[in-house]
């Protein structure tokens, strides 16, 4: 088989392919066989009518369009793995003429591929991380949060809602917002479970005062939405007073001291476990800044969309879940699921475009022995027969842009600037003022 290839422009690679008189008198021979089985010739044992008898029942171009079809099918994966790229829809096969006897088949492809847009630049980027070790403020926000556990909650008819508050609502759907709805909801104020709008018009209401609210989501395309909430009831939350002996009752720790010391091994086994994928997603996040893209390509962006898509729907139900209990359950409606999907889509899709991006510009290589290592680093028994399976399924130039954008991101993270923040303590005072 012989490949020729254009420049790629606008995304679109052609391909000239040429397939030997060899292959193509075989596949030929297949197709009549083929069909001598699966037809019935008045006349004929099954599989054995003559190839006359065939061209004169089904017709002489039937057969040779299936021949055709045979041969194309059957070097697809070659093509795209020879051509090492990774089309985000199907081929557009052109000037499609039948296969002949004893002559080569010569047929052309229009392959569709994802956008080659630059960086802004390619310098190491700078980023913000919480500090390796563990500080007094982590420890502080760890306890509190322990505390939590062990709040009760006070009838408070005297006063307005506050944050942090749990309020029993009356909830109005007025205009898409039906999963909102109910007679007697608890609202926990600022937990981040509701529209950000519901909180803010909350905070103020008195027991027995109604309000409509209307918000618009934040995703694209996305309708205004109202609800009428009427407040029920008000609950303020009490912490219990931090002593020795709470400490020692409710966690079993001998001190004050003692919990401390045991949050701080925590956090630190946390921060071991977390920190390293934190610095890379927000390296490569703030990479995906400099991609010099204003719009994301539609086709490329549905292939990254339909792939989160199945890898969700497949989350869900290994967990037992369908996609409409998960979307009750986070009052979500489809349109808006979807919506944030696409979202999410184009986030991931400019990630990965400028980690493309890098790689290009660093002139990184996949070796035969990268592409091992792949396999072996994926728990694959047999990395050969895996090999050749992904090969036969014209998987492997996907599996060395994988390589390739995770070379990328290495030199990524390795050449960060990183500047140390301590964000439960910057959160603290952003939440005081």
């Amino acid at each position: 088989m012989n490949i020729t290839a254009s420049e790629v422009k606008d995304s679109k690679l052609t391909a000239t392919v040429t397939i030997p008189a060899a292959d193509v008198d075989a596949a030929i021979k297949k197709a009549y066989r083929d069909a001598a089985k699966k037809y019935r010739f008045p006349g004929f044992r099954a599989g054995h009518a003559p190839r006359p008898v065939i061209d004169n029942m089904l017709g002489k171009e039937a057969t040779l369009a299936q021949a055709t079809n045979d041969l194309i099918g059957a070097n697809e994966a070659s093509v795209l793995d020879e051509l090492d790229i990774v089309p985000v829809k199907d081929g557009e096969y052109k000037d499609i003429d039948l296969a002949k006897d004893h002559e080569d088949y010569t047929y052309t492809v229009e392959f569709t591929l994802r956008p080659a847009a630059p960086l802004s630049s390619y310098d190491p980027v700078e980023i913000e991380m919480p500090p390796s070790e563990v500080t007094d403020s982590e420890i502080d926000a760890q306890v509190e949060m322990l505390r939590g556990y062990h709040a009760t909650f006070e009838e408070v008819e005297d006063r307005a809602v506050e944050e942090s508050d749990f309020v029993t609502c009356a909830v109005k759907n007025v205009k898409n917002a039906e999963a909102l709805e109910g007679d007697s909801r608890m609202i926990v104020v600022g937990s981040g479970n509701l529209p950000e709008a519901i909180d803010e018009g909350i905070k103020g209401m008195k027991i027995g005062e109604t309000k409509e609210i209307s918000w618009t989501p934040e995703v694209e395309g996305a309708e205004e939405a109202a609800v009428e909430v009427t407040v029920n009831a008000i609950k303020a939350r009490k912490l219990p007073e931090l002593t020795d002996e709470f400490v020692k009752t409710s966690f079993g720790f001998d001190d004050i001291a003692a919990m401390r010391d045991a949050v701080k091994i925590e956090i630190e086994q946390d921060k071991a476990a977390q920190l390293p994928q934190l610095k890379e997603n927000r390296c490569v996040a703030k990479l995906a800044e400099r991609l010099q893209l204003d719009e994301m390509d539609k086709d490329y962006e549905q292939s990254v969309f339909s792939e989160l898509g199945q890898n969700f729907l497949s989350s869900l139900s290994a967990r037992g879940l369908s996609l409409d209990a998960w979307l009750q359950a986070n009052h979500l409606s489809s349109e808006q699921f979807i919506a944030d999907l696409h979202h999410q889509a184009d986030d991931v899709a400019r990630e990965s475009l400028a980690l493309d991006a890098l790689a290009r510009e660093l002139k990184i290589e996949v070796t035969d022995e990268d592409v091992t290592a792949e396999f072996e680093r994926a728990g694959v028994e047999d990395v050969e027969a895996s090999r050749a399976q992904f090969a036969a399924e014209g998987r492997m130039p996907a599996v060395r842009d994988s390589i390739r954008r995770s070379k990328a991101c290495d030199w990524l993270v390795e050449n960060a600037q990183v500047t140390e923040v301590d964000e439960t303590a910057a959160a603290e005072d952003e939440a005081a003022e």
